[in-house]
């Protein structure tokens, strides 16, 4: 557990941003020459579950005591550092991530693509909407789900997979899996990244099958698990908890002759918190930028959007999904997993070029 933690903050874009990084008055975020900030937030773990934060301009920080200032020149070398691109996949610009449920039973539109037929033809249009990895999966981790047998779970997305390879050479597959058999049969198949929703919690085979071919993965955060991971979840502070659980996780990698520049990091939206805890993590989202890795947020169709219209709630979610997905564009997050990919694009290329018209 770490004392200090550095959240920059104060951001700027376009061109704007541009001049104050030549003028050495701010610095880019992750190297995206699109975003620059000029303000650090500290957060500072003090008693249990008591958590202090401090404002500090960039230019303050040679003022602050010895420990402090290390700590915080560390991750601002973290911060600002340029991200490498992943397959092929850069990140200056937002990232989309199409989110395909091969299941009968997941939380949003299980059984609407359950058929091979109707899994690929949803692919295809995610793919013609300008998603630029496709995200499937075979076993729902909704709230209350139950695990499925491996071969089960591997049977549901196999032939989808493969045609979707055999077709779109081009576009990169994410498979939706906690089990290493999957994993295993996805990549011989031509899976290009691996998405674990239990953040190598559920299988201790998984992190060598990842490592073993070094395939890109998504550390996601979740606690708990699906059946039982919305009853009553609990943190000191759910945004530095799952900032410690990222950092233990990554080290663990690291030390397994894994490179940083292959993980993304999920917060987990809706997996094991509530309204609470979703709302703290997504308003300082930006904390996660001092792990040196991409971020990615998967808020789409979330409960935490009915908990906060109520009455005004629609089943398709969009417009809080867009809204999220605006407030991660301007922290800087770089990956967006949707499943309403035409409509969060085309907000996302209207929004993104007013911001950067200056």
């Amino acid at each position: 557990m770490r004392k200090y933690y550095t959240r920059p903050c104060n951001f700027y874009y376009g061109n704007y941003a541009r001049n104050l990084v030549r003028k050495k008055k701010a610095f880019l975020l992750a190297g995206n020459p699109n975003i620059a900030f000029d303000q650090l937030e500290i957060f500072q773990r003090k008693a249990k579950g008591v958590v202090k934060s401090e404002l500090y301009p960039i230019s303050e920080i040679k003022t602050l005591d010895r420990k402090k200032a290390s700590i915080i020149k560390t991750d601002l070398k973290k911060i600002t550092s340029k991200r490498k691109s992943i397959l092929g996949l850069k990140f200056d610009n937002p990232q989309i991530m199409g989110a395909l449920n091969v299941t009968p039973d997941s939380f949003s539109d299980g059984g609407l693509f359950f058929e091979e037929s109707k899994a690929y033809n949803q692919a295809n249009l995610m793919i013609m909407s300008g998603a630029t990895i496709v995200d499937i999966g075979g076993e729902s981790t909704r709230p209350g789900s139950k695990t499925i047998k491996d071969i089960d779970e591997w049977e549901r997305i196999k032939k989808t997979i493969i045609k979707l390879k055999k077709n779109f050479p081009n576009i990169l597959l994410s498979l939706d899996t906690r089990k290493s058999y999957v994993m295993k049969k996805g990549i011989e198949n031509g899976v290009d990244v691996i998405n674990d929703v239990s953040g190598l919690n559920f299988d201790n085979k998984s992190f060598d099958i990842i490592n073993l071919k070094k395939i890109p993965f998504v550390l996601h955060h979740m606690q708990g698990t699906p059946d039982t991971m919305q009853k009553n979840p609990m943190y000191d502070d759910a945004l530095l908890d799952i900032y410690d659980f990222f950092d233990r996780k990554i080290n663990f990698c690291i030390k397994k002759n894994y490179k940083r520049e292959l993980i993304l990091i999920d917060p987990g939206i809706g997996f094991g918190k509530n309204l609470k805890h979703n709302l703290r993590i997504m308003s300082k989202i930006s904390t996660f930028h001092s792990l040196g890795c991409p971020i990615l947020i998967g808020t789409s169709r979330k409960r935490f959007i009915e908990h906060i219209v109520t009455k005004f709630d629609t089943p398709d979610r969009t417009g809080g999904t867009l809204a999220s997905v605006l407030y991660g564009l301007l922290q800087g997050v770089q990956l967006f997993r949707v499943h309403n990919v035409k409509e969060i694009n085309q907000g996302i290329l209207v929004f993104n070029k007013i911001l950067n018209t200056n």
